[in-house]
């Protein structure tokens, strides 16, 4: 399907993307667009497609890598990558539901000092106790390959 026949800069400027994007994701891998006579890149409607592919999954966290893995056909390894993903989503989603609970309560509370309020505190108790691991599982950098763990937590600070 590939129909429309855009330069790099009319397939950049339309997803308001600078061209050095579109030639870094191709030299990943990402895209294929076809060469003209001159050798010139012309992007068609399939790959216009991959383009917002790209685009919505790194809008949802997803690593260069694993989209490479979600648009390639062949990957063995495919079903795993989505479902660590999907795993992610669900927990960050919980994050965002636990956030939204904690600013509704800071909003209705009459605590001068919203850290005394022990209803307020029971928000953030598992971060407390250790039992979220904190700093580990959301303020780390992950590094490492697709679906590696954080390090254990020794217990030290």
């Amino acid at each position: 399907m590939k129909s429309r026949d855009e330069s790099i800069g009319e397939a950049a400027a339309r997803f308001g993307l600078d061209t050095h994007v579109l030639r870094y994701w191709e030299d990943e891998g990402l895209l294929r667009p076809d060469r003209d006579g001159a050798g010139r890149r012309r992007y068609g409607e399939d790959d216009a497609v991959r383009i917002a592919v790209i685009l919505r999954n790194k809008a949802a966290g997803l690593s260069l890598e694993q989209i490479r893995v979600l648009l390639d056909d062949d990957a063995p390894d495919r079903h795993r990558v989505l479902e660590e993903h999907v795993a992610e989503l669900d927990r960050r989603a919980a994050d965002i539901a636990q956030a939204r609970a904690m600013t509704e309560h800071a909003l209705r509370c009459r605590s001068h000092d919203i850290t005394q309020c022990p209803r307020f505190r029971s928000h953030v108790a598992d971060v407390l106790s250790g039992e979220a691991r904190w700093l580990l599982l959301h303020t780390e950098p992950t590094g490492g390959t697709v679906g590696t763990s954080p390090p254990a937590r020794d217990g030290a600070n």
